[in-house]
């Protein structure tokens, strides 16, 4: 294609480079011997970090135990990541069919979102893709019905959000943790959490396909709505796991439907998100692009929104609370992400009340009505404790 993908990677650290070469190799058997990295003198310990900061070590073991380039003990480490991997991802996989069957049973419709699903969709293996927890999609008029269910079956829930206003439209999902296997579970009503277009669920339903990683009936997305909220989930995050934009390159060599999936995107604003998506990849991946996927390529925004995310590729960083400057930056980053739309339902919603103002301002229940003008008040009463 003749769209510029190519991406300013000066400032990665050789070790990444290394890692980028070697998934590079693996991803494209057929690579030529160019591609194939040479290493020199390099921080083997660095580079570990970073393998297990971005979960690529079961695509990395894979590729790399037959090199006489890598040190035994760099192997001994990644064998051990990717043993315990395969046991992981095998109690996952068991767990979810047992939950699927569940719900299946009491009327509900799940359809899982990654997890061992993934990993065999993308990579034929379950143990070549690392995931920590389940993920579910169901309809959102079955949110406490599943809850229960899932109580009775042993788990416990996260954090309990307040079932105040319209709740289920500023959260889109609830976390569940099994205290005695330590499985972590997240149910989903909607794919996104930034209140956007998205497909209902019933269009998602009609377009799945049965993965064929269970005898029993498990259901996850069509490779388009797959593709399209993959992209959107890694978007949200900024790549900071480079794991994400590994699955974006194994969709992007398959026969995706684009004449299918162009109308798609731009119908639910986030083309531009494909084309984000498609110039990582290729910049850092050489993943091909197919020309049927140029119209997600068109403009310089794409690319511009590429290049943000390397910030958070790039250092490893962790979104845990304490860094203001990492949390001004990723906020930047993310209504960067939205559509002239998007940013007007955006600020539009911020008037809309939520449980965290019933946390900053307890009031009675008759008295709730009394958020929606005091709405501006209580936000910045909260963003000045939240800065102190």
């Amino acid at each position: 294609m003749d769209n510029d993908c190519t991406l300013d990677l000066r400032a990665f650290p050789e070790e990444l480079n290394i890692m980028l070469a070697f998934m590079r190799t693996g991803a494209d058997p057929q690579a030529q011997q160019s591609d194939k990295p040479s290493l020199p003198n390099i921080d083997w310990n660095q580079f570990l970090a970073l393998v297990r900061h971005h979960r690529v070590y079961p695509q990395l073991y894979a590729t790399m135990k037959t090199s006489e380039l890598i040190p035994a003990d760099v192997l001994q480490v990644l064998h051990r990541d990717f043993v315990q991997n395969t046991f992981q991802m095998l109690r996952l996989s068991g767990e979810m069919e047992r939950v699927c069957r569940t719900l299946q049973e009491n009327g509900v419709l799940p359809l899982v979102l990654k997890g061992p699903v993934l990993a065999q969709d993308l990579y034929g293996d379950l143990s070549l893709r690392t995931s920590k927890d389940l993920d579910i999609l169901i309809p959102m008029a079955d949110v406490e019905t599943v809850e229960n269910m899932l109580l009775q079956l042993g788990y416990n829930s996260d954090k309990s959000v307040p079932r105040v206003f319209n709740w289920k439209w500023k959260v889109h999902h609830i976390s569940f943790t099994h205290p005695q296997t330590r499985i972590q579970l997240e149910i989903h009503w909607r794919l996104n959490s930034d209140m956007g277009k998205e497909p209902p669920f019933e269009e998602l339903w009609k377009r799945r396909r049965r993965s064929p990683l269970s005898k029993h009936d498990v259901f996850l997305l069509g490779s388009e709505d797959l593709f399209m909220y993959l992209v959107s989930h890694g978007a949200r995050h900024g790549w900071f796991r480079l794991r994400w934009l590994a699955d974006i390159d194994r969709m992007a060599r398959r026969n995706l439907n684009w004449g299918m999936l162009i109308p798609l995107m731009r119908r639910y604003h986030c083309l531009h998100l494909g084309g984000q998506a498609l110039t990582l990849a290729s910049g850092l991946f050489r993943t091909p692009i197919p020309h049927e996927a140029g119209p997600m390529l068109l403009g310089a925004h794409q690319r511009e929104l590429a290049q943000r995310a390397l910030y958070f590729i790039r250092d490893m960083v962790s979104f845990a609370p304490g860094s203001k400057e990492l949390d001004r930056t990723y906020k930047r980053y993310l209504f960067a992400l939205k559509t002239k739309w998007q940013k007007s339902v955006y600020l539009i919603s911020q008037l809309y009340p939520s449980f965290r103002d019933t946390e900053a301002l307890p009031l009675p229940k008759s008295l709730h009505f009394l958020y929606f003008p005091l709405r501006p008040f209580v936000w910045l009463w909260r963003q000045v404790r939240q800065g102190a």
